[in-house]
């Protein structure tokens, strides 16, 4: 199906589209920061075998409106509560990487109850200091999303992966240049602004933390840090940079797909 929209309470327009068998168990997919719903297309044919896919594009991304001004992290939740509300969907599985990945820690907190199982990829429970986001946001304010493009391609991806894997990583270049520099600014302050790392502990829904062991965003620390404190948690690392289901698509799917279509999940059930 073609992308759909609702209408936020505060008048953002968010842009959504289903994906996979309808009737099967729903999973709500969530973009990272500078990339929109197109990047879960690695995983797509796999998954849909199995699941119903929600994928949105995050405020300030794709074809959802960029309002001016910095956004928080509760907004961002807030979207995705009233994307189901509309949709009339009670539970999902949810998978998000980097700032989707943020998101999903926020539905953990305050809307677990929403979430069977819960997928958190390269991401983190805090990413300072201050003054580095505001530099950016500065930068993107004054000269739009170009500068960005190097600087970002070496955080998301290995330099092998640069250089032997050109047409995946196009797309994602062309997700990220296409990103309203506005959106990216405003999604930019949620991130600084964040600092969850107490109230992850209580997220009680069952989590696949994925984490990439060359990931220069969101290093291993971060991934280690987050399993250690959600207390129905998995760790998984995988040898890539941050963007991990794009360099690791087949890897990246298996997890996930295993994880949730588990009936139970050793190490996390019995606790």
């Amino acid at each position: 199906m073609e992308k759909q929209f609702i209408i936020t309470g505060d008048g953002c327009r968010i842009a959504y589209r289903f994906d996979g068998k309808e009737g099967a168990p729903i999973l709500l997919l969530s973009n990272s920061l500078g990339t929109d719903m197109q990047m879960w297309e690695p995983q797509l044919a796999a998954w849909s075998a199995h699941f119903r896919m929600l994928r949105y594009d995050q405020r300030g991304h794709g074809a959802s409106d960029a309002p001016v001004g910095g956004y928080s992290l509760d907004r961002l939740g807030r979207d995705v509560i009233e994307l189901l509300d509309q949709l009339e969907i009670e539970t999902i599985d949810f998978c998000g990487l980097s700032l989707g990945g943020m998101t999903g820690q926020w539905l953990g907190i305050r809307e677990g109850h929403r979430v069977r199982r819960l997928v958190l990829a390269n991401t983190s429970s805090f990413m300072g200091p201050p003054s580095a986001w505001d530099a950016r946001i500065a930068l993107v304010r004054e000269s739009g999303m170009a500068p960005l493009t190097s600087a970002s391609l070496e955080r998301w991806f290995t330099a092998d992966f640069v250089a032997s894997s050109p047409d995946a990583i196009a797309p994602i270049v062309a997700m990220l240049q296409s990103t309203d520099s506005q959106g990216y600014a405003g999604c930019c302050a949620a991130i600084r602004d964040m600092d969850m790392r107490s109230t992850i502990a209580l997220i009680r829904n069952e989590t696949l933390i994925i984490g990439g062991s060359q990931d220069p965003a969101t290093p291993p620390p971060h991934s280690e840090a987050l399993a250690a404190t959600i207390p129905r948690c998995r760790l998984a690392m995988l040898n890539t940079a941050h963007l991990a289901n794009v360099e690791r698509p087949a890897e990246f799917g298996t997890q996930v797909s295993d994880f949730l279509r588990a009936e139970t999940v050793v190490g996390i059930d019995s606790l």
